[in-house]
């Protein structure tokens, strides 16, 4: 089987894993959205989004193997598209129009994007200082945008995007490093970087988490344009992975990033339909007062009420 198909079956496998572990996140993170990072760890939902995060992560291994960042990095954006008609369903309604128009919109930017992206599996790895480099920037950009301040669940979600996107990276690094045995298995490399990249995906982990508590559409999506961004900038500058087509060929995955963010843009602002609603309670004011008995009316009483008096010198009869 070739390369690149393996690569991108395995991504959407991957997808559709993260897509539970982030409904879960997010309809734990709305029960308990007080709740600290050691809570957490008593919960058994956090344990099974944690479970479902890290079966994806794993999926998304194998794929950076067969596949380059610039494949693989895209295609986690059909988390966000497998996301919605999940989290529909757990919530008891149906996905709206708007949301359908974005998968589609997502759907065919990916498409564009896949075309360009396609190449040989990766064979070139972050050195240590530039692991090292990319790491420092990271972390002082993530600590810029978890920085108190306003709309802190976007802010949170990109941080989120980014480190996982620096992850898959570094991830790329460790299983080239450690499968192409060329060098000694554990080496000060892929000791190091393996150390980075559980940093970065239990960081960008926590980050979500906290994301999710404004709910999960514009969170989610900022999560998924943010992760292959990041991933995709270092393929091209440091791992020396290139578009396909020329001038035409970027030209085409422009387009395609500009409708998949369209796209994922929809599925942001989508309105959720509005579910059954249960009957409201009757509210309680107290006892009821008792109705006051009518007052005698004023003045003579009509004339077919009144009882027919005797005449003169006749007894009412018994």
């Amino acid at each position: 089987m070739n390369a690149a198909l393996v690569a991108v079956l395995l991504s959407l496998v991957s997808a559709c894993a993260y897509a539970a572990a982030a409904v879960a996140q997010e309809r734990l993170a709305s029960r308990a959205s007080d709740a600290g990072p050691l809570r957490m760890l008593t919960s058994g939902a956090w344990w099974w989004a944690v479970a479902l995060n890290a079966s994806a992560a794993l999926l998304h291994v194998v794929a950076l193997k067969y596949g380059p960042l610039t494949v693989v990095q895209p295609l986690g954006a059909l988390t966000l598209v497998a996301a919605v008609p999940l989290g529909a369903r757990l919530a008891g309604r149906r996905v709206s129009a708007i949301e359908w128009r974005g998968t589609g919109l997502t759907l065919l930017g990916l498409g564009a994007l896949l075309l360009t992206a396609s190449g040989p599996a990766p064979d070139d790895v972050l050195s240590v200082p530039e692991a090292l480099t990319v790491s420092g920037a990271t972390a002082a950009l993530i600590g810029v945008l978890s920085w108190p301040g306003a709309r802190p669940g976007l802010r949170h979600a990109t941080a989120s995007g980014i480190a996982s996107g620096v992850a898959s990276a570094l991830t790329q690094t460790v299983t080239v490093a450690v499968t192409d045995r060329s060098g000694p298995l554990l080496s000060v490399q892929v000791i190091g970087v393996a150390v980075l990249v559980a940093a970065f995906a239990t960081g960008g982990l926590l980050l979500s988490q906290t994301a999710y508590r404004g709910g999960l559409g514009a969170p989610l999506a900022v999560v998924t344009l943010a992760n292959p961004v990041a991933a995709a900038l270092i393929g091209l500058s440091l791992l020396g992975e290139r578009l396909r087509g020329g001038a035409g060929g970027v030209l085409l995955a422009l387009t395609g990033a500009v409708l998949a963010a369209w796209g994922v843009l929809q599925l942001s602002r989508a309105t959720p339909e509005p579910g059954r609603h249960e009957p409201a309670a009757p509210v309680l004011t107290g006892p009821e007062p008792e109705p006051e008995p009518n007052p005698a009316p004023e003045g003579p009483p009509p004339a077919g009420l009144v009882p027919r008096q005797p005449g003169p010198g006749h007894l009412t009869p018994l």
